[in-house]
């Protein structure tokens, strides 16, 4: 399986699983209705070590924009490769997203609730205010890239044996640090939805929050940046 067929598989099922559980305790007359935080906290773990595992392999399962610009920083990969990657992972989250979409189709009909619509594809924050939702981002996504550099085996990225670890730092980020923002961390993983949510024609949908879509990709990018800087300064 090539790189970029893996990225496309491994991100669309991070974004099937982990939008999906989303939509299971969101959604009207879900039977994961009210499932709350620690129900969606798990299944995004969950989601991640699928992807992961899956895929790991074949592409390292960067499964992450900011993975892919943290390895290409220190070195993992050639920077050739980026764009290859990060095509990749936002094609997947569009697909994910759009079967979320598709395996809860009736259950988004009978929702009324615009935010909660929306809140299946994307992030928005609890208080909406620029930087202190920017500081957040950066704070969870170098959580998460620096953890990564110390769990991977590999200079290129992710196997299946780092599967489970991973999980449970996406699982800790979430439990601790998702409350203000619901902690994208990736910016594939909100670009790509919130783009499917603006193209899908979804019964009752909102605005797809365009004005706030910058702070989940440009905030994930500085963290990854930041773990990249610590990491090779402490080689």
């Amino acid at each position: 399986m090539s790189i970029f067929l893996a990225e496309i598989l491994g991100t669309a099922l991070l974004i099937l699983l982990g939008n999906g559980v989303v939509a299971n305790c969101v959604l009207n007359k879900s039977k994961g209705q009210n499932g709350g935080w620690m129900v969606i906290t798990m299944g995004w773990a969950m989601a991640v070590f699928v992807g992961v595992f899956t895929v790991g392999a074949y592409s390292g399962a960067h499964l992450n924009s900011a993975v892919t610009l943290a390895l290409a920083v220190t070195g993992g990969i050639t920077w050739d490769l980026v764009p290859v990657y990060i095509t990749a992972q936002l094609i997947g989250a569009i697909i994910g997203a759009s079967l979320v979409w598709a395996a809860y189709k009736q259950h988004f009909d009978a929702t009324t609730d615009a935010d909660g619509i929306l809140a299946c594809f994307c992030t928005a924050p609890a208080i909406r205010s620029t930087i202190p939702n920017l500081v957040t981002e950066i704070i969870g996504t170098f959580v998460l890239i620096f953890g990564v550099f110390y769990i991977t085996k590999s200079e290129v990225g992710l196997g299946a044996v780092d599967a489970l670890p991973v999980a449970l730092l996406v699982l800790a980020i979430g439990l601790s640090l998702g409350g203000p923002t619901g902690y994208a961390i990736n910016p594939a993983r909100d670009l790509g939805p919130r783009i499917a949510h603006f193209i899908l024609p979804i019964k009752g949908k909102r605005n797809s929050d365009w004005g706030y879509a910058w702070i989940p990709v440009v905030g994930p990018v500085i963290g990854a940046l930041l773990a990249a800087a610590l990491h090779m300064a402490l080689k």
